[in-house]
């Protein structure tokens, strides 16, 4: 009944505890066959279910939740007003973890203690050989005891090592779900203080170090523990000389924590490398339009070189570490035998007194070892903890939802408390089933009064109500790296008939005919493969479809050609279309569209100016009727590898030899000890004795002397090799990634990019080359699915659809847990069975050693024995090291990778064109063709045409015809697969690309700023005075709005210029333009984020500054290129008409066609 009465847990802690070796045999399985064929996923075996993202990431936030709970109610009850604590990351995961740490303590003391039952038994064994008179049966008990107690280490050790890694996965798990979940739910004014690169390096950099800390948590209190019974041992063995040696621990261990204190500044640089080296890529088609890549490259490389010299001199910090760390035993045995001399003369060393006082020193090395480090991994975690801590206590998201389509009461509203309101005092009610077009200026505010119906903005005063759910388009649209149905269907239920609808409403089906896969087509990361308007009517088409009651429409007509513009609002939002039941507020510059609308509101300086139907601000307001004669007037027209090899093999090499020196040193001083108690025995007379200890001292002395120079030596080598590798690593790996072609950046995401990069210099976890390059494919996903996400914040809580992104978030890092646990098993498996063969080996070094009877003494036995403890954890340290060796070699072999990859064009040839070219911007296609990969069929077929100098061409066709494609082979973005390109007499593919794309102009259709200060964005090159700065920005009419602000140009720009309008970006751009004033400039439709006024204002602009260039407008308004000399129209990659746009609409072709169906004549 007792048997019966034992709780069934404890069962299987004995089960587990007694079959440790058992456990792991069934990964050999796994072992076999990555040995046979590499591993896949499928391959591995599973968490259990309480392990698992699923299990644990509730538990924990529920643990925060409970503590944000408990600190409010402490906060109300407090009578003394004093600074308000933020709830705690770290008491949160103690809530959470508190058993599975506790049980880890556990079975770490229980290790502890075997640890040091080894050197007694030794001490017991030594003795015995000392004295031939005992039994022989107490020899063999001595080896068998000793035998079971490392075998019970080892099972214990394998058993705490396997569930401290689990529990230290967990935590970190646990922290970066809730770090997703935080993000995906802040308001929009905590997300400006902290950019895209920043939280994801919360997720990369802080949770894997509190993931670090926590595997080393335990020698916080072990290593003192440690300590305390080595010294308690010692003082048994040597007395009160052993006090010396606690003097040198006392000494030297707090320099070492000092010293490891100094490496927690280490991180800031890193924070701004990954900020810019995201937004590098994200922009990389900017830079290569413009030939910005060095300039941004010697940015990214002057933050490295900074973090390299920190590095460095924290580097040279942990040589000095190591050196002192070195030289403690060293120190502490020298200075403790010198104690015990001088304590009594008398006192002499005995084989057990010196083999057990250094196998109780040689426990000692690791927690002396440790010690500091993780005192420096607790400094730099709570300051980490700080960092997480503050954001996690950012204010979330949050909406009224009341019983009212729309409404706003004396609402105001701003970005960031700290700034001046951006909307005032805003009264104005939206009924239900209404169509509400908002139009204003550039940076009126038309797009924050969506942002305020969202819940993105800060509210200072009154109320904003809406009901039911929402769907929402944004001005520029995000698309998800996945299938073009998936990103339509949004994780809702696919049904095919309304599907069909959908797509045939938001005119996808011929676009669906030029994808490969159809809507099975995989969309490349921000959706680089399809066109700007396909996006725009993909991301209108995923709204539509997810049948929500209030439609948010932020100007999603501007990036479409105007026929297709027509058939969206036909189609889609107006009467007869498919929401024309549903509340649509639309953001619009097309005024034309104001008639078919139920409600209009005017927006100036973030109020709202007017506000009524068309026909009664026509009756009342003359400003409304000069902006429709604007529109009116423009819509009718006028008619490596060397350089990274040399200095690391030579370190290396240096360092193998200065190793082997160390080890013979190390030897010596133990066989130089155990010759001292051979010799000791055999003195007699006192004096001889003197002279016999002084002089064994001092040469004792000596060698530890020595010891401690080539471990400094040593470390001071592989240090500056270390560094020296890692810095032309980098610049390898960076300047091979600046000159990939840009279709390279279509098919691979920026997640895994950055991945190889934060990979360069660091790595954590040792494990086989398999299940790395697996854990390592698992990573990169979780990267690039948090930026994506970051991106594309609005939509997703627009849409109500952040518990599916946390979903797809828990997958991915369950995804990853799964292979880190098989590679905690892996370690584990390997380790079971090397420390079995250690353990082997110290039985039988004492079964030998009872054998050999009066054959070996004492002194040789305490060596051998000696040897033996120790020799298991050298030859797990050795094994272990060979496999991260392995593994890290997998990282440098990616880096490689991207060197190893084909380059587009050299920047720089030594054919380069004359100084002035081009001088009159003649622009000639030859036969062209060109193609986006291999694998696709040709975009561009059989183009000829000839510009004439200074002549202004408009490029017009439908969506997919291949607009883009020749603004790309013009840039050679795209390179020919046929024909040439000849720009005033000189084939463009003969020269370098940046003597091409330098001496191009190009306002594109996305505008793209980088964060930093406004000159920088205008001029990153500093070719421009301050003077030009200001007579570009006048003319293209921001100079106003830059002198309003604050800093004016230094103004802080956010990332992706998130803190400007659509509207102002575009602009912005064009400065750009009028900065970089070259002969050819091409046009991307730059004015369809702007007002129809500022239009005409930034047309009129263009005509004069660029009266000389020969110009190229692409265009999706077509009233915009009316005034054009000639216009070219093209048709599925191919030419169809090439005239005057008169002669053109006589002809009755595609042309005349498109201009009737926008409504021009």
């Amino acid at each position: 009944s007792l048997l019966f009465s034992i709780p069934a847990s404890l069962f299987h802690i004995l089960y587990l505890f007694c079959c440790a070796y058992l456990s792991f045999l069934f990964l050999s399985s796994i072992i076999i066959l990555g040995y046979k064929k590499p591993l896949e996923r499928e391959d591995l075996f599973e968490l259990n279910d309480s392990d698992s993202s699923y299990n644990v990431c509730p538990i924990f936030e529920k643990q925060w939740r409970k503590n944000i709970l408990t600190n409010k109610k402490k906060q109300k009850v407090k009578l003394i007003k004093s600074k308000a604590k933020k709830p705690s990351l770290l008491h949160a995961l103690w809530n959470t973890f508190n058993f599975s740490l506790i049980q880890v303590a556990l079975f770490k003391v229980f290790a502890d203690i075997l640890a040091f039952i080894s050197p007694l038994i030794m001490k017991q064994m030594i003795l015995f050989c000392e004295n031939h008179h005992d039994l022989v049966w107490n020899g063999y008990g001595y080896a068998v005891v000793l035998f079971i107690v490392v075998i019970l280490q080892t099972l214990v050790l394998q058993l705490y090592q396997r569930f401290n890694m689990l529990n230290s996965a967990k935590i970190k798990t646990a922290v970066i779900g809730l770090l997703y979940k935080k993000a995906l739910n802040l308001s929009n004014s905590s997300r400006k203080k902290f950019s895209t690169g920043e939280i994801i390096n919360l997720f990369s950099r802080d949770a894997q170090q509190l993931m670090d800390l926590t595997v080393n948590l335990n020698i916080l209190w072990s290593a003192p523990l440690q300590i305390l019974m080595a010294i308690v041992l010692l003082w048994q063995e040597l007395g009160p000389s052993v006090l010396a040696g606690v003097a040198v621990l006392v000494l030297v261990i707090p320099i070492n924590a000092l010293v490891a204190n100094r490496l927690k500044i280490q991180t800031k640089n890193k924070d701004q490398q990954i900020k810019l080296l995201n937004e590098v890529l994200q922009g990389i088609k900017i830079l290569k339009l413009y030939a910005w890549e060095p300039s941004y490259q010697k940015k990214i490389t002057e933050i490295r070189k900074h973090e390299l010299e920190i590095q460095k001199s924290g580097g040279y910090l942990t040589v000095f570490s190591m050196l002192t760390l070195t030289c403690i035993p060293f120190l502490v045995s020298l200075a403790t035998f010198g104690v015990y001399f001088l304590l009594d003369e008398g006192n002499i060393l005995t084989a057990n007194k010196v083999f057990t006082f250094m196998s109780l020193f040689n426990i000692l090395r690791l927690p002396l070892f440790d010690l500091p480090t993780v005192i420096s991994a607790v400094v730099q975690v709570l300051l980490h903890n700080f960092e997480i801590n503050y954001f996690y206590n950012f204010p979330l998201f949050l909406l009224l939802l009341l019983d009212y389509a729309i409404e706003f009461t004396d609402a105001s509203f701003t970005w960031e408390k700290s700034q001046p309101p951006t909307l005032n005092d805003l009264n104005i009610k939206i009924p239900e089933g209404a169509l509400v077009a908002i139009i204003g200026q550039v940076g009126s505010g038309k797009s924050s009064v969506l942002s305020a119906i969202l819940g993105e903005m800060e509210k200072l005063k009154g109320t904003v109500q809406r009901k039911g759910s929402v769907a929402y388009v944004s001005q520029q649209a995000w698309i998800q790296n996945s299938k073009l149905q998936e990103n339509i269907v949004f994780g809702s239920v696919l049904q095919k008939q309304y599907y069909e609808r959908v797509l045939e409403a938001c005119a996808l089906l011929p676009d669906l005919e030029q994808f490969p896969n159809g809507d099975q087509t995989e969309i490349g990361e921000r959706g680089v493969n399809i066109s700007g308007g396909q996006k725009q009517r993909v991301s209108l088409a995923r709204a539509v479809y997810s049948g929500a009651d209030i439609y948010l429409l932020d100007d999603p007509l501007s990036a479409v050609d105007v026929h297709v513009g027509k058939h969206l609002f036909e189609k889609v939002i107006g009467s007869s279309g498919l929401l024309k039941n549903k509340t649509r507020v639309l953001v619009t510059h097309n005024l034309t569209i104001l008639p078919q609308t139920d409600l209009i509101l005017v927006i100036e300086s973030g109020k709202v100016a007017q506000m009524g139907t068309y026909q009664e601000l026509l009756s009342k307001s003359k400003d409304f009727i000069n902006l429709l004669q604007i529109s009116s007037a423009q819509e009718k027209g006028k008619d490596i590898m060397k350089s990274y090899h040399i200095v690391p093999s030579i370190c290396l090499f240096f360092q193998s030899i200065n190793q082997k020196f160390c080890n013979l040193v190390s030897i010596g001083q133990n066989l130089w000890l155990s010759t001292w108690t051979k010799e000791a025995k055999q003195v007699k007379d006192t004096m001889e004795w003197k002279q016999l200890r002084n002089h064994k001292l001092n040469v004792y002395g000596l060698l530890g002397l020595i010891q401690g120079f080539l471990v400094c030596f040593g470390a001071y080598i592989l240090t500056n090799g270390t560094f020296a590798a890692s810095k032309t690593l980098h610049h390898q790996m960076l300047d091979s990634v600046m000159h990939l072609p840009f279709q390279f950046f279509e098919t691979n995401p920026i997640g895994q990019i950055i991945n190889r990069f934060t990979k360069v210099n660091k790595y954590y976890i040792a494990s086989s080359r398999q299940i790395r390059r697996l854990a390592g494919a698992s990573r990169s996903p979780i990267i690039s699915h948090f930026g994506e996400t970051l991106s594309g914040v609005s939509t997703i809580r627009a849409f109500g659809h952040q518990q599916r992104f946390i979903s797809q978030n828990r997958d991915l890092i369950n995804e990853n847990l799964v292979c880190f646990y098989n590679n905690i098993i892996s370690n584990r498996w390997l380790s079971v069975r090397l420390k079995f063969l250690g353990d082997i080996l110290v039985f039988f070094a004492a079964l030998l050693a009872v054998l050999a009877g009066d054959a070996m003494d004492s002194t040789t036995v305490g060596l051998i024995i000696s040897y033996a403890l120790n020799i298991t954890q050298s030859l797990n340290f050795w094994v272990r090291k060979t496999c991260e060796i392995e593994t890290n070699a997998i990282s440098i072999e990616r880096v490689f990778e991207y060197t190893n990859i084909k380059k587009e064009a050299p920047w720089i040839k030594s054919n380069r064109p004359p100084s002035h070219w081009p001088d009159k911007g003649i622009v000639e296609f030859v036969n062209y063709e060109a193609r986006y990969r291999p694998d696709l069929g040709l975009a561009l077929q059989n183009v000829t045409f000839q510009t004439h100098s200074e002549e202004k061409i408009g490029i017009v066709g439908r969506t997919g015809a291949g607009k883009s494609t020749l603004t790309n082979c013009l840039f050679r973005i795209v390179e020919k697969s046929g024909g040439k390109i000849i720009i005033d007499g000189i084939d463009i593919s003969t020269i370098g690309l940046h003597d091409l794309r330098g001496k191009l102009n190009i306002i594109p259709q996305d505008p793209v700023l980088f964060s930093g200060t406004l000159q920088m964005n205008l001029d990153p090159l500093e070719n421009c005075s301050d003077n030009e700065l200001w007579e570009a920005l006048e003319l293209c009419h921001l100079k106003d709005f830059v002198q309003s602000l604050p800093k004016r140009l230094l103004h802080e720009i956010s990332e992706g210029g998130e803190n400007l309008s659509a509207g102002q970006r575009q602009l912005v751009c064009l400065a750009r333009a009028l900065l970089r004033k070259t002969k050819i400039l091409v046009l991307d439709e730059p004015t369809a984020s702007v007002d129809y006024e500022t239009d005409n204002l930034v047309q009129t602009t263009i005509q004069k500054e660029f009266a000389d260039c020969t110009i190229l407008t692409i265009a999706h308004r077509l009233h915009t290129v009316m005034d054009s000399e000639r216009i070219l129209v093209l048709d599925s990659g191919r030419i169809i008409e090439f005239e005057t746009p008169q002669n053109l609409i006589r002809q009755k072709g595609l042309f005349s066609e498109m201009v009737k169906e926008a409504g021009i004549i």
